[in-house]
């Protein structure tokens, strides 16, 4: 097994454990809704970084961040239980910033449908500039079918 594929076991491994432990043990009451979205292990197996949301506001989320600092030697201590690797990585709790994006994704999503529903409502009604089809088109298509010097394929060459 790579070391790729073994520290992402570990850190799989890692987030199960921290929030399995967050949810039976950790009775802190400025924990609020947490939820660990990802987890991720230096190479060396020496550091994880652990990944979470909070449902709420900031001041839930400045409280639920200080409650994970507070029981970080409590989680680390379960994820060495656990885990049952020689050395327990270290534990860093960063908020994910993943529902932002995703926020921020939805805000502009929903601007460009307003734009769309705006641009489709001056539309209705309105002609082309030039006609429906800017392209030029001959007039007569047989016209040019039939061009001079040009021999029609059922006809053999001409007798005299």
């Amino acid at each position: 097994m790579t070391d790729n594929a073994r520290a992402r076991k570990l850190a799989d491994r890692i987030q199960v454990v921290v929030a399995e432990t967050l949810d039976r043990r950790i009775k802190d009451p400025r924990l609020g809704f947490v939820t660990i979205t990802d987890a991720r292990v230096t190479g060396d197996l020496r550091e994880a970084t652990v990944f979470y949301t909070v449902y709420g506001d900031d001041e839930e989320r400045a409280a639920s961040a200080a409650a994970l600092e507070s029981a970080k030697g409590v989680l680390r201590s379960e994820v060495g239980r656990q885990t049952g690797v020689r050395f327990t990585p270290t534990l860093a709790f960063v908020p994910d910033a993943l529902p932002d994006n995703a926020r921020t994704i939805e805000d502009l999503l929903d601007k460009a449908r307003a734009k769309d529903a705006e641009v489709r409502q001056v539309s209705t009604g309105a002609t082309y500039a030039g006609g429906a089809d800017p392209y030029r088109k001959p007039e007569d298509e047989d016209d040019e079918a039939e061009t001079p010097g040009s021999t029609d394929k059922n006809e053999g060459p001409a007798s005299a």
